[in-house]
């Protein structure tokens, strides 16, 4: 979805028709075994590949999408090792992660909302505007 990133569907003042086409539902792989992180990979992508097992989002990868997190893991790992890690390559890294649904703004462009368990379905989250100082550096 093009544009800037939507609020959350309970933050939304209008509520009107979703556009664009309807989705198209096929069953996808009946279990998904996650693979093993590799052993040479940079700290910082063990992490990130751990933190994708635990997230949320993960209940919709198949095979193909931790395929892919794998590549990014591997580029990662290569372009942290380096003495200079490319900007370049690192842009193109963050692209892929945000393909996966690693963070709120990509999720939220797809129409996928993450909610704790301890949120409930009618908590509020804060909104960042309306919190004062005193709250934010007590």
């Amino acid at each position: 979805m093009p544009g800037p990133v939507p609020k959350r569907s309970d933050q939304r003042r209008r509520r009107n028709k979703p556009e664009g086409p309807a989705v198209a539902k096929i069953a996808g792989a009946s279990a998904v075994k996650v693979p093993a992180e590799d052993k040479k990979w940079h700290i910082a992508a063990k992490r990130w590949y751990r933190s994708l097992k635990k997230s949320g989002q993960h209940v919709f990868y198949e095979p193909s999408d931790w395929a892919y997190a794998q590549l990014c893991a591997d580029l990662m790992s290569a372009e942290m090792n380096r003495e200079k890690p490319r900007a370049v390559m690192m842009s193109q890294i963050l692209s892929m992660m945000d393909n996966l649904l690693t963070s709120e703004g990509a999720r939220r462009r797809v129409r996928i909302e993450l909610i704790r368990a301890e949120q409930g379905q009618g908590a509020d989250t804060d909104n960042v505007v309306d919190l004062n100082p005193e709250a934010l550096y007590g």
